[in-house]
């Protein structure tokens, strides 16, 4: 069976369990066909910028693909992403919630009591998130073949550059942490999707990554390092770039301290690695992955506990006596 008739049918199959959005295959198809179509005819009239047979690549800026197939296939990923992203972040807020907003949400009526169906819903959307990843890559494969180019590759690296590609979602990150995490609590004898069999925290030479291999050859391997330490992350964050730093080093790499947070970072402050501005208002804790490493490397987190435990103080005391002195006018 071909991908298109295979992703339509799983997503008919989801429209009655998530409700999300995918990628409407047909109306790219048909996009694609004009484009070609129109493309060929360029080469038989030797008119357009593309006038030799033997030129065979799309134009720098062909009128269909500029105008319509990339920023209809960028829209469509956005709103993907962030239909993605919202419902894994409520997923994961329901498992993780205690103390009186666990009570809060149980009154709400948003807390199942029954935790298999959490396990179900994650099992789903990581699916939703791989399905929509290949289906992706497929569409600008089979643009590239048309087109004779490497343009589908390029959309690929601009729609990364605007947080738009899936796999790069932290809350993917969080979704396979939640998994791997069930394989040893008091939840592990229930049934895990076989999609996540092959997900593990792999420690290579002390070096800590978060590997899964799922279906149709697509692999994550998110190394779990900071780069500013240069030690396995503590207290997770993700930027919105998609790096992931300790929470304390992302402080100190925008400037701010952990009282004020990095929501108080200015706006032109960049990313360590890829040095893109305003990457620290939209910064994600991650907690299951934090959970995931805490039970991995009790030794090392502990030692870093109480190493940043009196850094956080020794920071919030400087704090209040900056302040105070402000107040005081001294």
């Amino acid at each position: 069976m071909k991908f298109c008739k295979k992703y339509e049918e799983y997503l008919r199959g989801q429209e009655k369990k998530l409700k999300l959005p995918g990628f409407q295959f047909k109306r790219l198809k048909k996009i694609l066909k004009n484009c070609s179509r129109d493309f060929q005819s360029q080469h038989r009239h030797g008119d357009g910028d593309c006038s030799s047979v033997a030129v065979q690549s799309c134009p720098d800026h062909c009128s269909v693909c500029d105008g319509t197939f990339f920023p209809f296939l960028f829209k469509e990923m956005s709103g993907i992403v962030g239909c993605f992203n919202q419902r894994a972040q409520e997923l994961l807020e329901l498992h993780l919630a205690s103390g009186f907003r666990k009570y809060l949400l149980w009154f709400k009526g948003k807390l199942e009591s029954d935790h298999s169906v959490l396990i179900q819903e994650g099992n789903e959307l990581v699916n939703y998130a791989m399905m929509n990843a290949i289906a992706v890559r497929k569409i600008l494969k089979k643009y590239d073949k048309i087109h004779y180019s490497k343009q589908g590759q390029t959309f690929k690296s601009k729609a990364q550059s605007n947080h738009v590609e899936i796999l790069q979602s932290p809350w993917l990150s969080e979704l396979i942490a939640f998994h791997i995490n069930l394989k040893e609590t008091k939840h592990k004898s229930e049934r895990i999707s076989s999609a996540f069999e092959k997900c593990s925290l792999a420690i290579t030479d002390g070096s800590p990554s978060l590997t899964c291999e799922l279906f149709d050859s697509v692999k994550l391997d998110i190394d779990l390092t900071c780069s500013i330490c240069l030690d396995t992350v503590f207290d997770p964050v993700s930027l919105a770039c998609g790096h992931i730093f300790c929470y304390m080093c992302a402080c100190s790499a925008a400037s701010v301290t952990i009282v004020n947070g990095l929501m108080s970072a200015n706006p032109k402050a960049k990313c360590p690695l890829c040095r893109e501005a305003g990457v620290y208002e939209g910064a994600i804790h991650l907690e299951e992955l934090s959970i995931l490493l805490h039970r991995s490397c009790p030794e090392y987190w502990e030692k870093r506990l109480q190493t940043e435990r009196a850094e956080r103080v020794q920071q919030a005391k400087e704090h209040w006596e900056s302040m105070s002195r402000a107040f005081m006018g001294v």
